[in-house]
């Protein structure tokens, strides 16, 4: 992490920054690090943004607990701030486990949400007291037992994939309707504690009527086992797929009215239903911003073409799957107007800077002309990407460095 940090507050309270303020940021971190290369290309992290968004979370869902998933950006600075705001944490692994462990966060705090683990790390859970996890299999099952008995469990059930998500889970997550049933009699015969029912619509969902079709397939197996005998279930998990903006409203809409629907006795504390959730993309993607540099440059059939120091198999990785739209802002170093508006734009492509031919960035896009050393600022740029990076062709994705946009 660098020392380098701009603070941006209102009433004595963390807010967004502005974009004119990112940039300008942007601009003074070049300008102090004009004669180290490696400082070229580096994230900016926007602490106030990360805070605006938990407090929407609890605003519009105030009775779901959020477990950021750590999978998303499991950037030190980010999951520190997410710990001093009060959430929990879905971890898939020994690694990020003891990662949130090393923060200071109880093992209360830390759902292992991996339907199926190494034994080697069902071990380590047991040892430092993560005792919530989740199974979709008898084979899951028989590990548990073995080397973690004590330990509470949810049930990932796969749901109609009716959400229009671009990430389906179902083919890989989930128990089947005509497994649900089996499942709970080998728990139950396992002695096993099965507390509740997990699941997941898909990542970037666009039709939330989809957690009701969940919610409902949730509490049916809820039912299911009671009627076999086994403790009152008391975990609703409803997973992710959430993502900011005027579509976080719709969806929290619509898991208010299911749960209303479906749990309408059940009332969220101590005595009753506990929701949670498994948040990723909601709080990490506006929180981070990327500026890359432009390393080269040619013209070819009238299209500029421009080569930048990070691509698609860094922190672009996430564009091989076509899914995602980058929002990108020209950042010319020497001029009066840095942001380049109103000045005249080229049809152009943006390459990564590997030798794969693949590693286009952008294409067809409006650029106005820039030279060595300009910047192209990448805005939401938290999720799925420094974590998905690789270092390919010597280009070190886990190497490049963040600076605080916002920060006490």
């Amino acid at each position: 992490m660098e020392g380098t940090e701009a603070k941006f507050m209102e009433n004595g309270v963390k807010k967004p920054v502005s974009r004119d303020d990112l940039i300008h940021f942007i601009r003074s971190v070049v300008s102090s690090n004009e004669k180290q290369q490696e400082k070229d290309l580096f994230y900016v992290l926007d602490l106030g943004a990360t805070r605006s968004l938990v407090n929407t979370w609890f605003y519009n869902l105030r009775m779901v607990q959020p477990f950021y998933a750590v999978k998303c950006n499991p950037n030190p600075a980010f999951l520190k701030e997410m710990a001093a705001l009060g959430t929990g944490f879905d971890c898939a692994s020994l690694a990020e486990i003891e990662t949130i462990l090393s923060l200071g966060v109880s093992p209360d705090r830390i759902v292992f949400a991996n339907t199926c683990k190494m034994e080697s790390h069902i071990k380590y859970a047991a040892k430092v007291g993560v005792n919530l996890t989740t199974f979709d299999s008898i084979c899951e099952l028989e590990k548990i037992r073995k080397w973690h008995p004590n330990c509470a469990l949810l049930m990932r059930i796969k749901v109609p994939e009716t959400s229009g998500a671009t990430f389906k889970f179902g083919s890989k997550f989930g128990a089947l309707p005509d497994e649900i049933v089996p499942l709970l009699r080998a728990a139950q015969e396992a002695k096993l504690q099965v507390i509740g029912v997990s699941f997941h619509i898909g990542s970037r969902a666009i039709n939330f009527h989809a957690f009701e079709d969940a919610i409902q397939v949730a509490k049916t197996t809820f039912d299911t086992a009671t009627r076999l005998g086994l403790p009152k279930m008391h975990v609703l998990n409803i997973g992710g797929g959430f993502t900011s903006g005027p579509k976080f409203t719709e969806a929290a809409s619509a898991v208010k009215a299911a749960l209303q629907k479906y749990f309408p006795n059940e009332q969220p504390g101590n005595e009753g239903l506990k929701i949670m959730a498994e948040p990723g993309r909601f709080f990490a993607n506006s929180s981070f911003t990327l500026a890359t540099s432009i390393i080269g440059k040619r013209v070819r059939g009238g299209v500029k073409e421009y080569w930048i120091n990070d691509g698609v198999s860094g922190s672009m990785n996430f564009l091989k799957y076509g899914h995602d739209e980058l929002v990108c802002t020209p950042l010319r170093l020497t001029t009066k107007n840095p942001t380049c508006k109103g000045m005249k734009t080229w049809n152009s492509t943006v390459f990564g800077p590997t030798c794969d031919p693949e590693d286009i960035v952008l294409k067809d896009f409006e650029l106005p002309e820039l030279d060595l050393n300009d910047r192209l600022v990448f805005h939401n740029m938290g999720a799925y990407t420094a974590s998905r990076g690789n270092d390919f062709n010597g280009f070190k994705t886990s190497a490049i460095p963040t600076y605080f946009a916002n920060r006490n």
